[in-house]
């Protein structure tokens, strides 16, 4: 279990960002809950469910896509050194 059978869509905001990176092309695409929300009849899908379902769209390819929530936050370098 993981969390991504742990969230639905309709726990998601509107502005959440969710990465789908293809398994085979690597071509990566990104949906807004507010895309997700539009589809009233799946607002009780997890992610995981979602995850699932969601094939690339790139031509010819249609592989199975990974999901990933991006972190909004700033990231830094390690600036630290060993004494």
């Amino acid at each position: 279990m993981s969390w991504k059978d742990n969230i639905q869509i309709r726990d998601l905001d509107p502005q959440d960002r969710i990465e789908l990176t293809c398994r085979i092309c690597k071509k990566t695409r990104y949906l807004t809950g507010a895309e997700l929300h539009e589809r009233r009849t799946q607002q009780r899908l997890t992610l995981a469910q979602v995850e699932q379902r969601a094939k690339c769209r790139q031509r010819g390819c249609g592989g199975t896509m990974r999901m990933a929530m991006p972190h909004l936050g700033e990231t830094k370098g390690f600036v630290g050194g060993m004494a």
